[in-house]
């Protein structure tokens, strides 16, 4: 079995930190300041297809800078303090490797953006494999999706897709993959609901269990 992680608001607590950048960006480039809510829906989004969602009238140059500011802030705010992992991830992460599962991650972030997180944890060889939204397709488009299953030799009906927005859900609809929502991130349950996951868990410590 191939179990698929989402990484910010799934397995790591950065909701707060990447609403803060977000808005920071916007200071830094002299645009619209948003409130928490709208920057928190776009969460799990690439962020070409996050920033163009925020500011659909911005010009391609200004999305560009957007982009770079955002970049720049959210590594300022990170680097004075790391996020915090989630109740129950290392617990169950250990589990499903205890019972010898792939692992992997498909997120919203850069590769840069990933493997220096990846860094700060140790977990640089954790993962069987990860997928970065610069690197393929962003979601909920199935392509990471399909290209980690090709890669780990995994079909998509064995596959699990843990998610804690709309757009990891439904990435997984798309691909065929089943799919676990989490309570506590970005998206609330009723929005995750219409997406008809197999379950919602408000621990990740709860998953092998389910798994199982």
């Amino acid at each position: 079995m191939l179990v698929v992680f989402d990484w910010d608001g799934t397995l790591v607590n950065s909701t707060a930190k990447i609403v803060l950048a977000m808005q920071q960006a916007a200071r830094n480039e002299s645009v619209e300041v948003l409130s928490d809510r709208p920057i928190q829906q776009i969460i799990g989004l690439g962020l070409p297809e996050a920033i163009n969602t925020l500011y659909p009238n911005a010009t391609e140059h200004e999305c560009f800078r957007m982009q770079q500011a955002y970049k720049e802030a959210f590594i300022a705010i990170d680097s004075a303090e790391a996020c915090d992992l989630f109740k129950g991830v290392e617990a169950c992460l250990a589990e499903l490797e205890s019972r010898q599962y792939q692992i992997a991650v498909a997120t919203g972030k850069s590769r840069a953006g990933l493997d220096r997180m990846l860094k700060t944890y140790g977990w640089e060889h954790r993962f069987h494999a990860t997928r970065c939204a610069d690197e393929t397709a962003s979601k909920p488009h199935p392509k990471m999706l399909h290209e980690l299953s090709v890669a780990l030799g995994c079909p998509t009906d064995n596959m699990f897709m843990i998610g804690d927005t709309t757009f990891d859900l439904e990435m997984a609809r798309n691909a065929s993959v089943k799919s676990v929502g989490v309570s506590y991130g970005a998206h609330s349950v009723a929005q995750l609901e219409e997406f008809a996951p197999v379950a919602i868990v408000d621990c990740l410590k709860e998953l092998p269990k389910l798994l199982g």
